[in-house]
């Protein structure tokens, strides 16, 4: 696969614990990675010849501001492009938030997204704009995320209103907090992923452990066991023991390929393919991994 993007979990840790998060974030998560780990992904990706951008994410990479600031401009330095994710808790006010991100800015930071939505601010909650306004003074490529509750944009359709805003993935946290009252659709209908094509990876995620994701807690591999290039480089999705069944019959092709116990029906395909891999992580650690990722721990 010609992977032309690598986002580096700096840590799990995060200030928050939303809902909706597919990575179970919390703070006092498991894993945060060293600085020598990301000279060594950086490296790794230097020698696939297809990376093009480096971003750094979470959790909350702002919790781990110096490894996260060296590895912007190793990554820099380096060629890459580079970006950042942040729920933007740092930025109290304008001026504030300007001095956080100037030596951010510094290193030619492509790319600034923040997420402003219910789940990470309450109503009236400046901080996301605070962080955008700062960081488009400064010269830098900034904007905003939106994650619609569900219960919200069900609430809207039954009043005849549009909903607006990103749909959330139900895998990760949201299973547990956000399905129940929604409504679902026969399990045999998720029959393809609509998220993530396996064929045509374009980018994986690189997580404290060394996990490499292709979709979150579902791996090719560990890049302390094997080298990072190798583990792109050699990646058959047809072949893999997970990958595999979902791009022949999508969710629902775990469901059949092994047998598995299955309610009736499911809010999307994420919801499905979430709960089937739940049921296979004894079987398949390897690709199925970290824990946290699956609420334990």
């Amino acid at each position: 696969m010609a992977v032309t993007g690598i986002h580096l979990l700096l840590t799990y840790q995060c200030n928050f614990e939303c809902d909706h998060c597919f990575v179970w974030g919390k703070h006092d998560a498991k894993g945060v990675m060293a600085l020598s780990d990301v000279g060594v992904i950086l490296s790794e990706a230097a020698k696939l010849g297809t990376v093009e951008r480096i971003y750094f994410e979470g959790g909350e990479p702002f919790l781990y501001y110096p490894i996260m600031l060296k590895g912007l401009e190793k990554a820099a330095e380096m060629g890459f492009k580079t970006g950042m994710v942040t729920n933007g808790y740092w930025a109290t006010s304008i001026e504030d938030a300007i001095e956080w991100l100037v030596p951010i800015a510094k290193t030619g930071v492509a790319d600034l997204t923040v997420s402003e939505d219910a789940f990470h601010c309450a109503r009236g909650d400046e901080r996301p704009k605070n962080a955008v306004a700062a960081a488009r003074k400064l010269g830098m490529q900034a904007g905003t995320i939106v994650t619609e509750d569900p219960r919200e944009r069900l609430k809207d359709v039954g009043r005849g209103g549009k909903p607006s805003g990103g749909a959330v993935m139900f895998r990760g946290r949201a299973v547990e907090k956000l399905v129940e009252g929604l409504p679902r659709r026969p399990w045999e209908e998720f029959s393809k992923c609509l998220d993530e094509d396996f064929l045509n990876q374009s980018r994986v995620h690189v997580d404290p452990f060394g996990y490499v994701h292709v979709c979150q807690g579902l791996t090719i591999g560990n890049w302390k066991d094997e080298p990072l290039s190798e583990l792109i480089r050699g990646f058959d999705p047809r072949s893999h023991p997970i990958c595999g069944p979902i791009l022949e019959g999508g969710p629902a092709g775990l469901v059949n390929r092994y047998g598995l116990p299955h309610e009736e029906s499911y809010v999307d395909e994420c919801h499905l393919c979430y709960s089937s891999r739940l049921a296979l992580r004894e079987r398949f650690p390897k690709y199925l991994a970290p824990d946290h990722v699956y609420g334990i721990g």
